[in-house]
């Protein structure tokens, strides 16, 4: 029986992905902010799709303070963790000029300091108990910018810098990390992002509107992470901007600066 915790686990991907290792018969640990009742209706799905045992942890992960008492607490939830998703984030829509360092600083905490702290927390205890995996939730804005995503992108863009690192140095020790690479997601991202001012963005970017379903996506990174891959690219023919990056970058930076910003 797996024993699995998911931040940013009261919507979208996270949960998509809680339900379906909850039809798994997993054990798991969710995680999200504590607004509304939504990680509760988290946790009554998660067992009504069959999880064994769910616990909530909510947290808000804008605040460093309390993140090694957060990972203890996930630990012990179960008396041990096999993996630790790390899918929390936020998202903006604002030019550089109208991006605040307050701003920069917030999505920086969220999306790149929060997952690195959970997961230097947990390495030992995963090493103690013979290996474990870390997955995190990346975006293709961490393969190159995209329009009012200077700060997203940038935390995003870390995130392959520490992980890839974490995997090389701890995977002869049992260490399995997947970096996710989400495209468009039909997620409430956009919705939450900030916007000038820090105030929520407050609507469906259309790409978003036009991605794939979050169910779709869970299907695709709970089988990656089973298999062990290093990376998993999720999302439609947006994908393509990826190998093109890769492949022809001169090209890639054309396309980018033809995009409408939304």
């Amino acid at each position: 029986m797996q024993k699995v915790w998911i931040t940013g686990a009261s919507s979208g991907i996270g949960l998509a992905c809680a339900l379906r290792y909850a039809s798994q018969g997993a054990q798991l640990v969710l995680t999200a902010l504590p607004v509304g009742n939504q990680l509760e209706d988290a946790v009554e799905q998660c067992r009504a799709a069959g999880a064994p045992g769910v616990v909530p942890l909510p947290y808000d992960f804008s605040d460093p303070s309390g993140l090694t008492a957060l990972c203890e607490a996930a630990w012990a939830a179960f008396g041990g963790l096999d993996v630790v998703y790390c899918n929390a984030g936020i998202s903006q829509r604002t030019l550089v000029e109208d991006t605040s360092e307050e701003m920069v600083r917030k999505i920086m905490e969220i999306d790149f300091f929060a997952p690195e702290a959970i997961a230097r927390t947990v390495l030992p205890r995963m090493l103690a108990q013979g290996g474990g995996h870390i997955a995190v939730t990346s975006s293709i804005s961490g393969k190159f910018g995209f329009p009012l995503r200077s700060a997203y992108a940038s935390a995003k863009f870390a995130l392959y810098g520490f992980f890839e690192t974490l995997q090389a140095e701890y995977y002869h020790r049992g260490i399995r990390v997947t970096i996710v690479c989400p495209g468009r997601v039909q997620t409430a991202i956009s919705m939450s992002a900030l916007d000038k001012g820090g105030k929520p963005h407050g609507q469906m970017d259309p790409g978003q509107a036009g991605g794939i379903t979050p169910d779709r996506a869970a299907r695709i990174i709970v089988r990656a992470i089973a298999r062990g891959k290093r990376e998993v690219l999720v999302g439609g023919k947006e994908l393509l901007m990826v190998c093109i990056k890769r492949f022809f970058p001169g090209l890639c930076a054309r396309l980018v600066r033809r995009i409408k910003p939304q």
